[in-house]
């Protein structure tokens, strides 16, 4: 009778469990001052060690048993909410969250945004605050994302005055650029001096080195997206700052109090107006506008429109200018469709434009690329373990490879338009994000992309499909006379690839975790450039019948720690990629005004590996981090044939962006309520380049003997930058205003941007000329916000 009642009372346990109903809390968190939504804050409902973060627009849903719990609200900056919570039935749960005032703050700072989760399965991740970015000492005193981003483990570039940034060993246009889901194509602004990204309108920033979710694409070695702020809908505010090169100011405010919201926020230079004092017949100056309009409708239906327009120009006297930069628009729609099923359409155009006036040539070059995007994502939170994220993309392209207009009568240039080229990539994507069990998290998910190289007016068909011959003799490669320029031709090419991701975090314990990603991922377009050259270039080419697609797998391992309640963490990962169809130029490549540029260019491959390591200090005074990356970063580049010498005779050798040793480091001290000092120092180990080993004499002439590819380096890169930040006490509660003081290369380091060699007038001895950009250089920097 006994072991009955037991058995008994087992299964009505267990029916009661099985029974029991699940409720769904859901909704949208804003801060109280501005009616911002914020991404990334914790709801926590610590009885069921359970919660959901919110995502890139605020919402959040989370499914649990009926019963009563104590909700907890938390997000750094911000005070926390707790509060009890019946539940019984699904439930609405909108929270506006007050800013922290400084005494509480050592209370609620629980959780910083810059700090991945040790339990999410995301790995390869890094985030930034624009807070963080703004203490960050860059050149000439002005905050830079990209700056910033390049104190990070695995980020680096190629120098002072080089646009861009290289991820693991990656290339310029590896990296795939999002500024309110809009492509940006060229993400600096005077050639790497500055980022196209004003610091006060940005809201959210997050890096993807590996790992990547499923959503992205098109890019074969990093994402960097970010989301600018919506604009206060309760009250008028404007910020800015005037420094020693550009100004910049941002307003913003209600529209329909608590409804509707604008924010505009503009920069510009202003340096190239001093040039003329000291005799200097050069220019060199950008300007750019950020704009976003919202209107929330009700609970499940908000509206927003955003764009950007930015210019760059850089002139030598009157015989080069240079002339580039971005425009992007997006209408976008959040709906919830109901407590568990969250969309966002967004309607997008990107433009990006280049140009060159060679006047001592005599004509004009302009050059681009335009893109129309449609993009619809869902997330769709089925229970409290699974987490589904699937939708469609669909981009349109038209490249302009080149416009040539002469610029004076007596030129002897004739006007000619290079043959435009269309192309179309489609892709959809499901991801899961899977909670197994307390330890282990998984997501797994796909991408299929689908890409067509449409019909264009002309198109050159060669012998044996082979745009490049290779002369036996020479042992060179020169381009093929095409044997047939087909007219209105159909659909070129079409490429189709599945690409696999998956990741997985298993805990260790509450402050410290294992977690492992693959990820494949395919690029269709191939940026032909040559920085080197007397006359930069900057061209987007599609993939095509002679220019494949760039395929990636990538692997990546790692172990995450906190100690003492997250007074500091430790990242550590190693990461291998191999890239197939990566594009390698012959020598002698000529790229400018080029209608056959598969003529200039060879298929091979490249792969990277490395170790990063990531130690950080989250509370206290003093806060920072230290990184350090080892890596390699190579590429080959085999014949053909047999008989075919490829690149570097078929080996492998350094890419032009491996940088074995990467140190960098950031301290950030808080003295008091009226000063802050920064710091950061960053070594690299020189980027490789080629010169000359050994000359030789040919009717009179002295001709340099190079030896093979990215076999010497620049001398190793290093600098040392101090900030400090004084807050006067302002007595006007209206207005308020800090001072930024900096110094970038304190010690004054003549780094090497290039090393050029030269015959010596007076001796006739050969000499190496070292080419440095910047020295030590003061700044200071007035911000004010009211």
């Amino acid at each position: 009778m006994k072991n009955n009642y037991w058995s008994l009372l087992l299964l009505l346990l267990c029916f009661n469990i099985w029974g029991q109903e699940n409720y769904t809390i859901s909704g949208t968190i804003t801060s109280a001052a501005s009616n911002e939504t914020l991404i990334g804050v914790n709801v926590i409902i610590p009885e069921l060690n359970k919660g959901a973060v919110t995502n890139e627009y605020g919402f959040y849903s989370l499914t649990l048993p009926e019963g009563n719990y104590t909700l907890q609200v938390s997000f750094i900056g911000f005070e926390n909410i707790a509060q009890p919570l019946q539940l019984s039935e699904n439930k609405k749960l909108n929270f506006s969250l007050n800013e922290s005032t400084e005494t509480l703050d050592e209370v609620i700072i629980q959780e910083d945004v810059e700090q991945l989760s040790i339990r999410k399965p995301q790995m390869s991740v890094n985030a930034l605050t624009a807070e963080t970015i703004k203490q960050i000492p860059v050149v000439l005193g002005e905050a830079d994302v990209i700056k910033s981003i390049l104190l990070l483990p695995g980020v680096t570039n190629a120098g002072e005055g080089a646009s861009g940034f290289n991820v693991r060993g990656g290339a310029v246009d590896q990296n795939l650029i999002l500024l309110d889901e809009a492509i940006i194509f060229n993400s600096s602004h005077l050639f790497g001096f500055f980022s196209v990204f004003n610091p006060d309108a940005i809201k959210d920033l997050k890096l993807y080195k590996g790992g990547i979710p499923a959503r992205y694409g098109g890019r074969v070695s990093s994402v960097l997206d970010i989301y600018q702020k919506e604009g206060n809908s309760k009250e008028f505010h404007a910020n800015g700052g005037i420094g020693a090169v550009a100004s910049r100011l941002l307003v913003e405010g209600p529209i329909v109090k608590n409804k509707s919201a604008f924010l505009v926020g503009g920069r510009a230079s202003y340096a190239h107006l001093f040039l003329p004092l000291f005799d200097i017949d050069n220019k060199a100056y950008f300007y750019d506008l950020n704009a976003k309009l919202n209107y929330n409708f009700d609970d499940k239906n908000s509206l927003y429109l955003s764009g950007y327009f930015g210019r760059d120009l850089f002139g030598v006297s009157d015989s080069f200018l240079n002339t580039y930069g971005n425009a992007t628009i997006n209408l976008r729609w959040n709906h919830v469709f109901s407590d568990k099923l969250f969309s966002n359409l967004s309607l997008i155009y990107s433009d990006y434009y280049y140009g060159l006036l060679l006047d001592f040539v005599g004509f004009q070059y302009d050059s681009g690329i335009r893109n129309f995007n449609v993009k619809y994502d869902f997330q769709h939170y089925l229970n409290s373990e699974i987490k589904l994220s699937y939708g469609l993309n669909n981009i349109y392209y038209r490249f302009n490879p080149a416009t040539i207009i002469p610029n004076r009568p007596d030129s002897g240039i004739n006007p000619s338009q290079l043959t435009d080229k269309f192309a179309n990539e489609f892709s959809v994507y499901a991801e899961a994000e899977h909670d197994i069990s307390e330890a282990l998290t998984l997501r797994y998910g796909l991408r299929l992309s689908h890409f067509t190289r449409l019909g264009q007016d002309a198109f050159n068909r060669y012998q044996n499909d082979q745009a490049l011959n290779y002369n036996d003799q020479l042992e060179l490669y020169q381009p093929a006379a095409p044997v047939e320029v087909q007219t209105n031709t159909g659909t070129l090419a079409t490429f189709t690839n599945l690409e696999p991701r998956a990741s997985l975090s298993y805990l260790i314990n509450d402050n410290s975790s294992f977690k492992a990603s693959y990820n494949r991922m395919a690029q269709y377009l191939h940026l032909i450039s040559n920085t080197n050259a007397p006359t930069p270039l900057d061209v987007y080419a599609p993939s095509g019948p002679y220019l494949k697609p760039q395929l990636l797998d990538q692997y990546a391992l790692g172990y995450f720690k906190k100690i003492r309640n997250n007074e500091y963490s430790i990242e550590t990962e190693i990461f291998y990629k191999d890239i197939q169809n990566r594009l390698d130029y012959r020598n002698g490549a000529q790229l400018i005004a080029n209608d056959a540029i598969e003529g200039e260019v060879l298929s091979g491959k490249g792969r990277a590996y490395g170790l990063e390591f990531l130690a950080k200090k989250n509370k206290g005074k003093f806060t920072g981090w230290l990184a350090y990356t080892l890596s390699r970063s190579e590429q080959q580049t085999p014949g053909r044939t047999p008989t075919e010498t490829g690149i570097n005779n078929g080996d492998w050798y350094p890419s032009a962006y491996d940088k074995t040793h990467d140190i960098s480091a950031y301290v950030n001290f808080e003295l008091n309520k009226k000063w802050n000092f920064n710091a950061n120092f960053v070594f690299q180990t020189g980027q490789p380049t080629n010169f000359p080993v050994s000359q030789s004499q040919f009717q009179g002439l002295t001709i340099a003997n190079y030896a093979t590819r990215n076999q010497q380096r620049l001398p190793s890169y290093n600098r040392l930058d101090l900030s400090a930040t004084l807050t006067p006490k302002n007595k006007n509660k209206t207005i308020k205003g800090e001072w930024v003081f900096s110094i970038y290369n304190v010690y004054n380091r003549m780094n090497a941007a290039s090393i050029t060699f030269r015959t010596n007038e007076d001796t006739g001895a050969n000499e190496a000329l070292r080419t440095s950009i910047f020295g030590i250089l003061p700044s200071v920097t007035y911000n004010f916000k009211f």
